[in-house]
């Protein structure tokens, strides 16, 4: 738990972003999770979340961003992750989830995705 950040914070009134580092695991899931429902329950329908800064993330941290990704397909929004670690890109290809998510390679292009996708 002693190489890992959290951070997020409003992009507009309907973005969240939410940036993860270092390594995400069992014991730093719930601060995420918290972060994640926090965004959810402020009314926010679009969420970035930046994996730019992670190194590992294991089963617990993706079953977190695939909760958070239902309940925000059941509120009409959409998230989109960022993600340039290649061991941690090669998580979500193992998985599948590389075609579940849009994945972006900047902050800046998830952004835009999200701004380019249909308002639910």
């Amino acid at each position: 738990m002693v190489n890992y950040h959290i951070s997020d914070h409003d992009l507009d009134d309907r973005t969240r972003l939410i940036s993860l580092g270092g390594e995400l695991d069992l014991y730093t899931a719930p601060r995420f999770e918290d972060a994640l429902r926090q965004a959810l329950d402020a009314g926010k329908r679009r969420i970035v979340i930046d994996l730019s800064e992670a190194t590992f993330i294991d089963s617990t941290t993706l079953a977190v961003i695939v909760a958070g990704s239902k309940r925000l397909s059941a509120a009409g929004g959409e998230l989109a992750l960022v993600c340039s670690h290649r061991a941690v890109m090669r998580v979500f290809e193992i998985t599948g989830y590389d075609r579940l998510f849009s994945i972006c390679a900047s902050r800046d292009e998830a952004v835009r995705a999200l701004a380019d996708a249909p308002s639910g």
